[in-house]
């Protein structure tokens, strides 16, 4: 099990051997319907009466509305009082095409047993199956022996499912690996996540964070630089040095 970092859960992320994967996804269209009927100011009640009392969601049921507002709040958090939500709210309407990728790190960070899976994903080839079995004790190994069969084999199923949303696998039954594309938005969000870990410069780059994005230094290194030009982060690089800030996105200001 990973040891957990303060500076991170004060963030907002989660650590343990629990997460919402147990029974959802990472939940993209719902996510991307809230954010686009709610302001960027709006608070954990305003989204929460928005999915229950107005059903912006189009749920059936008021227990099914009660409990996507639940599953929404644990896989993203839903306030600005939470630094890894309000850091992705800012971001999420700066870099549309970013959006996916947004969201899986968010989640990533929110539920222990998604990131525990990036084992058994990120490493693959492009065009490399992802093998049920191989998923199933990726997330055995990070569990031990707290879920049965049933609900690993959900979890697998659900992680899966979170990839494919993401745009690093495809497919239905067959998972296939396939390369994502990042934009400047999830960088410099993999670069403020990084920096929680105790990593600077370029060694921002190489964090578990910025694996995820399948890009090279020097390509990440020239989205964050565009970071900069959008005014999400101060960066820059010369003789051989790169300095990263990553302080102005935990300024509220972008949301209003």
């Amino acid at each position: 099990m990973e040891t957990a970092n303060p500076d991170a859960q004060v963030a907002g992320v989660h650590y343990g051997n629990k997460g919402t994967h147990t029974s959802r996804t990472m939940m993209l269209t719902e996510l991307r319907e809230l954010l686009s009927t709610l302001p960027a100011t709006a608070t954990r009640e305003d989204y929460a009466d928005a999915i229950i009392e107005d059903n912006v969601l189009g749920k059936q049921t008021t227990s099914t509305r009660r409990l996507t507002n639940q599953r929404l709040g644990e896989l993203y958090g839903l306030s600005l009082t939470i630094p890894l939500f309000r850091v992705m709210r800012r971001l999420w309407d700066g870099d549309e095409p970013g959006r996916p990728l947004l969201a899986l790190l968010c989640a990533l960070a929110r539920d222990p047993l998604l990131r525990a899976t990036a084992e058994a994903v990120v490493p693959l080839p492009v065009g490399g199956e992802l093998v049920r079995t191989i998923m199933s004790s990726t997330i055995r190994a990070a569990t031990g022996h707290r879920l049965n069969a049933s609900t690993l084999d959900k979890v697998a199923r659900n992680t899966s499912s979170s990839w494919t949303q993401s745009g690093h696998l495809e497919g239905r039954v067959r998972k296939i690996r396939q390369l994502v594309r990042p934009t400047p938005g999830p960088v410099v969000y993999a670069l403020w996540l990084g920096s929680f870990d105790g990593l600077a410069g370029e060694d921002l780059f190489r964090s578990s964070w910025a694996r995820v994005l399948d890009a090279s230094p020097q390509e990440l290194l020239d989205l964050a630089l565009r970071g900069k030009q959008l005014g999400f982060i101060n960066a820059s690089a010369g003789g051989g040095v790169i300095e990263i800030d990553v302080t102005p996105l935990n300024s509220i200001e972008g949301l209003f």
